[in-house]
């Protein structure tokens, strides 16, 4: 079967040629032959010279998603599979598997795809109407690939409720993929129990990606009177707990997170040292501030308050009050670990977000180290939308 070519403007495909996996509507000059939306088309840049295969959606700006880089490379079953068992053994040499990212979207080369593994559950979000079309197939060769590998799933649930789907022109979907299963399942990470609600919770259910960094707090917390602000259900808080902190305080403003929390802190035993308090963090901060409350380690994890490029710039007073806030209720020599999982908020941005709150409080900044989201998330250098969580900690010091 012939597919229909895109063929792209003089000046335009420049990311791409350089690896990127989009291309968006005004860097269309034509497009020749018959195709149908969530159908395979071939990219050709405006000297005809072809840049691979992906699928094309014109209700979507970003009009075609890259499969391959191939020009006689054709996207069927067993390309499918093999994309599929290529992100299976990429984590099985980075990261535990027990629960973890299995599919990444653009980063493993299945666009608008994401797939979690909790335990013995997968969890699948399709973002994009071409994918959408390979979802079936793809739970079935993950289920299929895993068993293989000793890890059996006994259910899927999908989660593609998520508000972006309307501008592919998709219907919003939530429920079970197959037999119906209890949703709230248990998993164990960094040695710290967790109920996962894959039916209610936030996206997924849980934030993989910030696995390894929950990890790293650890050594600061021990004997530590901690803060641990976004709390979600608990994790860097119950990290702090199990570190051996002194007390933890986790704050968020809602109240089935506070719930969840509570409920994982009885599920590891923690329920004396860890508590957990519901409310606004920019209210609660300056109250704590206004009553003489210090720490000796406060974490920042806040949901992305930069969605788009249009909110940046308020985004940016917002990641940057938390933090001034932050460091005046730090004990002087205590830790301070902030990020930011926006897109938008670059590196470079974040960094002197967090530079300027230092400087307006007068504190010294001791930089402990810089991270990344974990390896089940992996950055594709050329797809900068993959490259989003940046999380520093720091020592904190009075001007001397």
């Amino acid at each position: 079967m012939t597919l229909a070519k895109v063929i792209l403007k003089k000046e335009e495909g420049r990311t791409l040629r350089a690896g990127g996996a989009w291309v968006f509507d005004n860097e269309i000059d034509k497009i020749e032959g018959d195709f149908e939306n969530g159908g395979l088309v071939k990219v050709h840049a405006f000297n005809d010279y072809c840049l691979g295969t992906g699928f094309i959606n014109m209700k979507s700006k970003i009009t075609v998603r890259m499969m391959s880089r191939s020009k006689d490379q054709e996207i069927d079953a067993a390309f499918i599979r093999q994309r599929v068992r290529d992100c299976i053994e990429y984590r099985k040499r980075t990261i535990d598997m027990s629960s973890c990212r299995l599919v990444f979207g653009e980063a493993d080369f299945l666009p608008g795809l994401v797939v979690d593994k909790f335990a013995d559950i997968l969890v699948v979000e399709s973002l994009a109407l071409g994918i959408d079309r390979f979802k079936l197939q793809i739970i079935e060769d993950l289920k299929d690939l895993l068993s293989a590998e000793g890890m059996p799933i006994r259910g899927v649930y999908e989660r593609s409720d998520a508000k972006v789907r309307e501008q592919e022109g998709l219907d919003r979907v939530k429920g079970f993929v197959g037999e119906p299963f209890d949703t709230k399942v248990q998993i164990v990470e960094n040695g710290v129990k967790y109920w996962v609600d894959v039916e209610e919770g936030q996206k997924t259910g849980f934030f993989l990606d910030q696995k390894m960094n929950r990890a790293a707090i650890k050594p600061m917390c021990r004997g530590a009177k901690v803060l641990d602000c976004f709390t979600h259900t608990g994790s860097f808080a119950l990290n702090a707990g199990l570190a051996g902190a002194k007390s933890v305080l986790g704050l968020d403003a809602s109240e089935l997170g506070i719930s969840q929390a509570q409920e994982n802190a009885v599920l590891n035993g923690l329920q004396d040292t860890v508590k957990f308090a519901c409310g606004d963090v920019f209210e609660l901060l300056p109250a704590m501030e206004e009553k003489g409350d210090k720490f000796d380690v406060i974490i920042l994890d806040p949901p992305a308050f930069a969605k788009s490029r249009t909110t940046l710039k308020n985004a940016v007073k917002g990641y940057k009050e938390i933090n001034m806030r932050a460091l005046k209720l730090l004990n002087d020599g205590g830790f301070l670990a902030t990020c930011s999982c926006s897109h938008f908020m670059t590196p470079e941005l974040f960094a002197a977000t967090i530079a300027s709150a230092g400087k307006d409080t007068h504190k010294r900044l001791r930089q402990v180290e810089y991270r990344t989201q974990a390896a089940d998330h992996p950055i594709l250098w050329s797809a900068q939308e993959s490259y989003y969580l940046k999380f520093y900690i720091f020592q904190v010091c009075s001007e001397k």
